[in-house]
Protein backbone atom coordinates (compact mmCIF):
# COMPACT_ATOMS: atom_id res chain seq x y z
CA UNK A 1 0.00 0.00 0.00
CA UNK A 2 2.69 2.16 0.66
CA UNK A 3 3.75 1.70 -3.01
CA UNK A 4 2.16 4.52 -4.66
CA UNK A 5 2.25 6.89 -7.68
CA UNK A 6 3.99 10.26 -7.96
CA UNK A 7 3.12 13.08 -9.47
CA UNK A 8 5.62 15.58 -10.41
CA UNK A 9 4.16 19.31 -9.92
CA UNK A 10 6.99 21.73 -10.49
CA UNK A 11 9.91 19.32 -9.02
CA UNK A 12 7.48 18.42 -5.97
CA UNK A 13 6.68 14.55 -6.10
CA UNK A 14 2.75 14.66 -4.81
CA UNK A 15 1.34 10.92 -3.70
CA UNK A 16 -1.28 9.58 -5.86
CA UNK A 17 -3.44 9.14 -3.05
CA UNK A 18 -6.90 9.43 -1.91
CA UNK A 19 -8.11 10.08 2.05
CA UNK A 20 -8.80 5.77 2.68
CA UNK A 21 -5.38 5.09 1.14
CA UNK A 22 -3.76 7.87 3.10
CA UNK A 23 -5.43 6.46 6.31
CA UNK A 24 -4.30 2.66 5.33
CA UNK A 25 -1.03 3.94 4.92
CA UNK A 26 -0.66 5.53 8.62
CA UNK A 27 -2.00 2.53 9.91
CA UNK A 28 0.78 0.42 8.65
CA UNK A 29 3.34 2.91 9.86
CA UNK A 30 2.12 2.82 12.91
CA UNK A 31 1.76 -1.23 13.01
CA UNK A 32 5.25 -1.14 11.53
CA UNK A 33 6.67 1.18 14.29
CA UNK A 34 8.28 3.52 10.80
CA UNK A 35 9.09 6.46 11.42
CA UNK A 36 7.93 8.57 8.60
CA UNK A 37 6.74 11.96 7.94
CA UNK A 38 4.06 13.39 6.18
CA UNK A 39 3.50 17.21 4.35
CA UNK A 40 0.17 18.10 3.93
CA UNK A 41 0.56 20.49 0.59
CA UNK A 42 -1.21 22.61 -1.35
CA UNK A 43 -0.05 25.09 -3.83
CA UNK A 44 1.29 27.53 -1.29
CA UNK A 45 4.10 24.41 -0.15
CA UNK A 46 4.60 23.87 -3.87
CA UNK A 47 5.46 27.28 -4.17
CA UNK A 48 7.57 27.51 -1.25
CA UNK A 49 9.71 24.69 -2.40
CA UNK A 50 10.32 26.89 -6.11
CA UNK A 51 11.58 29.62 -3.62
CA UNK A 52 13.39 26.98 -1.32
CA UNK A 53 15.38 24.07 -2.74
CA UNK A 54 15.72 22.42 1.23
CA UNK A 55 12.25 22.66 1.39
CA UNK A 56 11.39 20.64 -1.86
CA UNK A 57 14.16 18.41 -0.87
CA UNK A 58 12.11 17.72 2.43
CA UNK A 59 8.89 16.92 0.64
CA UNK A 60 10.61 14.73 -1.38
CA UNK A 61 11.92 12.88 1.42
CA UNK A 62 8.05 12.40 3.09
CA UNK A 63 6.54 9.09 3.72
CA UNK A 64 3.15 11.24 1.77
CA UNK A 65 2.93 14.25 0.15
CA UNK A 66 -0.55 14.32 0.21
CA UNK A 67 -2.55 16.56 -2.78
CA UNK A 68 -4.26 19.64 -0.19
CA UNK A 69 -5.24 21.21 -2.87
CA UNK A 70 -7.52 20.56 -6.05
CA UNK A 71 -4.96 22.28 -8.36
CA UNK A 72 -2.85 19.15 -7.02
CA UNK A 73 -5.49 16.77 -7.53
CA UNK A 74 -6.45 17.55 -11.29
CA UNK A 75 -2.95 17.18 -12.13
CA UNK A 76 -2.74 13.87 -10.36
CA UNK A 77 -5.83 12.90 -12.19
CA UNK A 78 -4.05 14.77 -15.72
CA UNK A 79 -1.19 12.39 -15.18
CA UNK A 80 -3.40 9.36 -15.54
CA UNK A 81 -3.97 8.77 -11.55
CA UNK A 82 -8.36 8.53 -11.97
CA UNK A 83 -8.49 8.20 -8.03
CA UNK A 84 -6.88 10.70 -6.44
CA UNK A 85 -9.00 12.96 -4.19
CA UNK A 86 -7.95 15.79 -2.02
CA UNK A 87 -6.63 15.04 0.98
CA UNK A 88 -7.18 18.03 3.07
CA UNK A 89 -5.64 18.89 6.62
CA UNK A 90 -8.45 18.97 8.80
CA UNK A 91 -10.27 16.03 7.01
CA UNK A 92 -7.21 13.60 8.14
CA UNK A 93 -6.77 14.82 11.27
CA UNK A 94 -10.71 13.91 11.87
CA UNK A 95 -10.87 10.70 10.12
CA UNK A 96 -7.41 9.29 11.50
CA UNK A 97 -8.81 10.17 15.22
CA UNK A 98 -11.81 8.55 14.31
CA UNK A 99 -9.95 5.52 13.55
CA UNK A 100 -7.67 5.60 16.40
CA UNK A 101 -9.99 5.44 19.18
CA UNK A 102 -10.83 1.52 18.24
CA UNK A 103 -7.04 1.23 17.59
CA UNK A 104 -5.99 2.32 20.96
CA UNK A 105 -3.27 4.67 19.18
CA UNK A 106 -2.12 7.76 20.83
CA UNK A 107 -1.80 11.36 19.67
CA UNK A 108 0.36 14.31 20.63
CA UNK A 109 -0.14 17.79 19.45
CA UNK A 110 2.39 20.73 18.47
CA UNK A 111 1.80 23.97 17.26
CA UNK A 112 -0.82 26.36 17.13
CA UNK A 113 -1.26 29.96 18.57
CA UNK A 114 -1.50 30.24 22.25
CA UNK A 115 -4.06 28.07 23.40
CA UNK A 116 -4.94 26.62 20.23
CA UNK A 117 -3.66 22.87 20.73
CA UNK A 118 -5.38 22.69 24.41
CA UNK A 119 -8.66 24.05 22.49
CA UNK A 120 -7.80 21.49 20.30
CA UNK A 121 -7.56 18.58 22.75
CA UNK A 122 -10.81 19.51 24.34
CA UNK A 123 -12.52 19.82 21.09
CA UNK A 124 -11.47 16.47 19.38
CA UNK A 125 -11.86 14.37 22.69
CA UNK A 126 -15.37 15.53 23.09
CA UNK A 127 -15.73 14.67 19.54
CA UNK A 128 -14.20 11.05 19.50
CA UNK A 129 -14.81 9.69 22.98
CA UNK A 130 -12.29 7.48 24.17
CA UNK A 131 -9.74 9.61 21.89
CA UNK A 132 -6.45 9.04 24.01
CA UNK A 133 -4.60 12.37 23.48
CA UNK A 134 -1.17 12.38 25.38
CA UNK A 135 -0.23 15.85 25.28
CA UNK A 136 -0.46 19.05 23.70
CA UNK A 137 2.60 22.07 23.20
CA UNK A 138 2.68 25.64 21.93
CA UNK A 139 5.73 26.32 20.77
CA UNK A 140 7.11 30.04 21.48
CA UNK A 141 7.19 32.46 18.06
CA UNK A 142 10.90 31.85 16.33
CA UNK A 143 12.96 31.37 13.26
CA UNK A 144 11.95 28.85 11.10
CA UNK A 145 13.74 25.69 11.70
CA UNK A 146 15.33 26.47 14.85
CA UNK A 147 16.47 23.78 17.09
CA UNK A 148 13.70 22.34 19.34
CA UNK A 149 14.43 22.50 23.35
CA UNK A 150 15.62 19.26 24.60
CA UNK A 151 13.09 19.43 27.12
CA UNK A 152 10.16 19.25 25.03
CA UNK A 153 11.55 16.40 22.83
CA UNK A 154 12.35 14.47 25.84
CA UNK A 155 7.97 15.11 26.79
CA UNK A 156 7.03 14.12 23.39
CA UNK A 157 8.75 10.61 23.83
CA UNK A 158 7.74 9.94 27.63
CA UNK A 159 4.34 10.38 26.53
CA UNK A 160 4.90 7.99 24.05
CA UNK A 161 2.51 8.66 21.05
CA UNK A 162 1.72 7.22 17.58
CA UNK A 163 1.14 10.17 15.92
CA UNK A 164 2.45 13.85 16.66
CA UNK A 165 0.34 16.48 14.72
CA UNK A 166 2.52 19.68 13.93
CA UNK A 167 0.43 23.02 13.42
CA UNK A 168 2.89 25.60 12.22
CA UNK A 169 2.49 27.30 9.18
CA UNK A 170 4.33 26.10 5.72
CA UNK A 171 7.45 25.89 5.56
CA UNK A 172 8.42 26.00 9.21
CA UNK A 173 6.53 22.28 9.82
CA UNK A 174 8.05 20.78 7.27
CA UNK A 175 11.63 22.26 8.40
CA UNK A 176 10.60 21.35 12.30
CA UNK A 177 9.26 17.70 11.13
CA UNK A 178 12.78 17.20 8.74
CA UNK A 179 14.84 18.75 11.97
CA UNK A 180 13.56 16.64 14.52
CA UNK A 181 12.95 13.68 12.66
CA UNK A 182 15.73 11.66 13.71
CA UNK A 183 15.36 12.43 17.32
CA UNK A 184 11.20 11.66 18.17
CA UNK A 185 10.08 8.30 18.71
CA UNK A 186 6.80 8.92 17.29
CA UNK A 187 6.56 6.78 14.37
CA UNK A 188 3.94 9.05 12.50
CA UNK A 189 4.52 13.20 12.08
CA UNK A 190 1.81 15.23 10.04
CA UNK A 191 2.47 18.66 9.48
CA UNK A 192 -1.26 19.83 9.32
CA UNK A 193 -0.97 23.63 9.37
CA UNK A 194 -4.02 25.82 9.71
CA UNK A 195 -6.05 22.02 10.36
CA UNK A 196 -5.69 22.82 13.93
CA UNK A 197 -7.37 26.31 14.11
CA UNK A 198 -10.57 24.70 11.95
CA UNK A 199 -11.06 21.42 13.86
CA UNK A 200 -10.76 23.72 16.94
CA UNK A 201 -13.70 25.54 15.51
CA UNK A 202 -11.40 29.13 15.61
CA UNK A 203 -11.58 29.83 12.07
CA UNK A 204 -14.25 28.99 9.73
CA UNK A 205 -14.34 26.19 6.42
CA UNK A 206 -15.16 26.86 3.00
CA UNK A 207 -18.39 25.41 1.99
CA UNK A 208 -17.58 21.99 0.41
CA UNK A 209 -18.86 23.51 -2.86
CA UNK A 210 -15.95 25.83 -2.88
CA UNK A 211 -13.49 23.45 -1.89
CA UNK A 212 -14.53 20.89 -4.31
CA UNK A 213 -14.23 23.79 -7.12
CA UNK A 214 -10.93 24.57 -6.82
CA UNK A 215 -12.05 28.12 -4.49
CA UNK A 216 -11.25 27.89 -0.95
CA UNK A 217 -8.60 29.95 -1.90
CA UNK A 218 -11.19 33.17 -2.35
CA UNK A 219 -13.41 32.19 0.70
CA UNK A 220 -9.95 32.18 2.72
CA UNK A 221 -8.78 35.69 1.16
CA UNK A 222 -12.18 36.69 2.45
CA UNK A 223 -11.85 36.07 5.81
CA UNK A 224 -8.52 36.78 6.11
CA UNK A 225 -7.26 39.65 3.80
CA UNK A 226 -4.32 40.75 5.38
CA UNK A 227 -2.62 37.94 6.26
CA UNK A 228 -3.47 35.94 3.02
CA UNK A 229 -3.60 38.42 0.10
CA UNK A 230 0.68 38.73 -0.53
CA UNK A 231 0.33 35.09 -0.60
CA UNK A 232 -2.80 34.51 -3.23
CA UNK A 233 -0.95 37.20 -5.43
CA UNK A 234 2.04 36.16 -6.17
CA UNK A 235 1.82 32.33 -5.74
CA UNK A 236 -1.59 31.78 -8.43
CA UNK A 237 0.32 33.24 -11.13
CA UNK A 238 3.41 32.05 -10.70
CA UNK A 239 2.17 28.48 -9.93
CA UNK A 240 0.03 28.22 -13.56
CA UNK A 241 2.77 30.26 -15.25
CA UNK A 242 4.96 27.34 -14.22
CA UNK A 243 2.65 24.94 -14.70
CA UNK A 244 2.04 26.15 -18.42
CA UNK A 245 5.23 25.38 -19.21
CA UNK A 246 5.53 22.09 -17.86
CA UNK A 247 2.38 20.92 -19.28
CA UNK A 248 3.92 22.28 -22.61
CA UNK A 249 7.12 20.49 -22.05
CA UNK A 250 8.85 23.46 -21.96
CA UNK A 251 10.29 23.30 -18.36
CA UNK A 252 11.61 20.10 -17.25
CA UNK A 253 11.78 19.49 -12.77
CA UNK A 254 13.63 16.91 -11.43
Amino acid sequence: MDDVGRVNVLGVRVSAVDLDQALLILEGWIERREQRYVCVTGVHGVMESQSDPEVRRIHNAAGLVTPDGMPLVWLARLGGFRHVSRVYGPDLMLAFCGRSVAKGYKHFLYGGGEGVAERLALVLRTRFSGLDIVGHYTPPLRPPGEEESPTVIETINARRPDVVWVGLSTPKQELWMDRHRSKIEAPVLIGVGAAFDFCAGLKKQAPRWMQRSGLEWLFRLGTEPRRLWWRYLTNIPRFLFGIGLQLAGLRGHE
